[in-house]
């Protein structure tokens, strides 16, 4: 089975009707097996509680969302593996070291990493490694 690194911005829309919803919801119904870093439960749950203040969802919603999203088939890695290799792509090429961590993850795994953060996506499209990219519209 081919392997995926899913990062929190396609996780989120897994639950969340918004833009790239139904392209992100085709990743969980296809062969992948999901991987993601051990941060990947905080961050979901942090863009969880912006859109609970931004009155998006309730709270009620949200602390549902989370019980389900625990439930998911995401095999995570600990971020303290990836720390190191996080911190050099945050240095090499301007990324927080928390996006570095799935990139990284990516990387040691030999396979590719799912995204809806266009910002993220687009930095990587000119540099050696964007073949590692995948915008969350062409995963299938």
């Amino acid at each position: 089975m081919k392997q995926l690194v899913v990062d929190a911005s396609v996780a989120v829309k897994w639950f969340v009707p918004e833009i790239h919803h139904e392209a992100a919801g085709k990743i969980l119904k296809s062969k992948w097996e999901l991987l993601a870093p051990d941060i990947i439960w905080a961050e979901v749950g942090n863009s969880l509680w912006k859109k609970k203040r931004r009155d998006e969802i309730s709270a009620q919603e949200a602390v549902g969302i989370l019980k389900d999203f625990k439930r998911f088939p995401i095999q995570t890695y600990g971020s303290k593996l990836l720390l190191d290799s996080a911190w050099y792509l945050a240095q090499e090429f301007g990324v927080s070291v928390y996006d570095g961590m799935y990139l990284a993850l990516a990387i040691s795994r030999d396979c590719s990493l799912v995204t809806a953060d266009r910002k993220f996506f687009d930095l990587f499209q000119k540099e050696s490694i964007a073949f590692r990219f995948l915008w969350v519209e062409d995963a299938k």
